[in-house]
């Protein structure tokens, strides 16, 4: 059997739009006290691949382990489906798209250009 070292983050990412991704499990959040069987994790296309609790590390963790408050997950999954895990209020805002100057400060910018020009 060959078992070469491999660049994990290069496999887990062969995929489009899957990925690797950290999530936060915070106080009153309705995942403390289930499991991660029960997290409905699975049924979004999610897998859990180490949980850090405090200083432990439990690396593969089992599907019958509860979740904690403070709890960080490391998933690999459906980015999608995991950003969907992210309250609305902490979900970084798109960039607005650069809006259309009106035609007069476009030629106002214009001259001003010309006159730095000469």
């Amino acid at each position: 059997m060959d078992f070469p070292e491999i660049d994990i983050r290069q496999r887990l990412t062969v995929s489009k739009g899957y990925g690797v991704s950290e999530l936060y499990i915070p106080p009153g959040s309705h995942y403390v006290g289930r499991t991660i069987q029960d997290s409905g994790f699975q049924d979004q296309d999610i897998n859990v691949l180490t949980l850090y609790r405090g200083t432990k590390v439990i690396p593969n963790p089992k599907s019958s382990r509860q979740l904690e408050p403070d709890d960080k997950l490391l998933c690999f999954g459906k980015l999608e489906s995991m950003r969907s895990l992210i309250p609305a209020k902490n979900q970084r805002k798109q960039k607005s798209k650069p809006k259309q100057l009106p035609k007069e400060a476009l030629e106002i910018a214009e001259e001003v250009h010309r006159q730095q020009s000469a």
